[in-house]
């Protein structure tokens, strides 16, 4: 493996914090840039550049703008954006429970926000070297796998992502003929996010951070260079779109 820089978007969630430490342990990773909505700098920090971002279009353009003198060196980046639940915001369960503002909500974070970071980026990482996007989905996003219903605007708002990723991919394979493009589904991990809902999962299917780290590095760094788009879980297998 040739040396590389890495890039962590939502690098504030757990398993954005484990993939951190498994690029800063590999010896030929020169960098890695750690972006976030609110700056966290760990004392122990040692080749990670933390950075602030809003997560808007020119917040965006201002980190890229930092990106630019090791453009066509990043070759491994992860968009880790995404909501399930907070204060205000749970699944709904029927129909009655659809609101305006959390389908607005929950789409804004988990759809728009990576597509408006995988558009950007585009000029970052067009060059000659094999590069891995992974973007955190779900296989709730899978419209050929929905047989429960429920949990509205989180589904949709994945569904939509993966098309995004599936459409950008085509785009991609034009432009930036050296990035691979990857739906990750990480399985139920030890996080805030599940915490709520982890009382109904098996214990050998609730995953650690630093587990789901591995595997999805793992799987970046042999999955198949072919300008489509891949839709895999943890565990390196297919999801149907």
């Amino acid at each position: 493996m040739s040396s590389f820089y890495a890039l962590i978007i939502g690098a504030s969630s757990t398993i954005a914090k484990a993939a951190i430490r498994k690029f800063e342990e590999n010896s030929n990773c020169l960098g890695v840039f750690a972006v976030s909505r609110s700056l966290y700098v760990p004392t122990e920090s040692t080749k990670t550049t933390y950075l602030e971002c809003d997560n808007t279009e020119s917040g965006i353009s201002e980190v890229c703008q930092i990106l630019a003198p090791v453009a066509g060196r990043i070759t491994k980046v992860l968009i880790c954006n995404g909501i399930l639940h907070d204060e205000s915001i749970m699944p709904e369960r029927k129909l009655e429970e659809i609101r305006a503002s959390q389908l607005e909500a929950v789409f804004h974070a988990n759809s728009v926000v990576p597509m408006l970071w995988l558009s950007q980026l585009l000029p970052i990482l067009q060059g000659d070297r094999n590069t891995q996007v992974a973007l955190f989905s779900a296989r709730i996003g899978s419209i050929s796998d929905n047989k429960t219903g429920g949990w509205y605007s989180y589904r949709a708002s994945k569904a939509a992502l993966n098309m995004l990723i599936q459409t950008s991919s085509v785009e991609y394979a034009r432009r930036a003929k050296n990035v691979k493009l990857i739906s990750f589904h990480p399985g139920t991990t030890d996080t805030p996010l599940s915490k709520p809902f982890q009382r109904s999962v098996p214990k050998d299917k609730l995953f650690s951070a630093d587990f789901v780290a591995t595997q999805l590095l793992s799987i970046m760094e042999h999955v198949k260079m072919d300008n489509k788009a891949a839709y895999l879980d943890w565990n390196n297998q297919p999801i149907e779109w």
